[in-house]
């Protein structure tokens, strides 16, 4: 059974590009690694070409990874949804009614969160809580620190 991955039109572009560089660039410099390493003499107490053998393998499960990302990538439609209610893609600025302190997230899907940027995934607690929401209400998401209520200011 193949599971969508609702990523963003930029998400998508974004992955394609650093795969591209992997596939290209990368491989293309971990070939003269090994090359530069093997130069080096017996291969059999060559730390430095097992290293680059290792690095390798790494990167080429970067590659394989990312390219089952977008092989099962979807688009995320957001025409059709509700502009009063929280939903993927939307952003919402919200207030922490613990410490009075407001924020702005954007919901994303697991593969785009990124909290230093604000956006948060809808299978994290507080992604979870504010999935669905309205402006004015309250709710409470249940993360590691404690619980913590949210009063919802604006959904974007």
């Amino acid at each position: 059974m193949t599971n969508f991955v609702y990523l963003s039109k930029e998400r998508i572009r974004e992955l394609e590009k650093e795969l591209n560089e992997m596939k290209n660039g990368g491989r293309k410099a971990m070939a003269e690694r090994i090359a530069e390493a093997r130069s080096h003499g017996d291969l059999s107490e060559n730390a430095e070409y097992d290293a680059a053998k290792e690095e390798q393998g790494l990167l080429e499960l970067r590659i394989s990874k990312m390219e089952d990302i977008l092989s099962r990538a979807s688009v995320i439609d957001i025409t059709n949804m509700p502009k009063d209610q929280a939903h993927i893609l939307s952003t919402l600025t919200v207030k922490n009614i613990n410490n009075s302190k407001t924020y702005k997230y954007t919901l994303v899907s697991p593969e785009e969160a990124d909290i230093d940027k604000g956006k948060i995934s809808i299978t994290s607690p507080v992604g979870q809580a504010l999935m669905g929401t309205k402006i004015k209400q309250i709710v409470q998401a249940k993360v590691p620190a404690g619980l913590i209520k949210f009063e919802i200011l604006k959904i974007e």
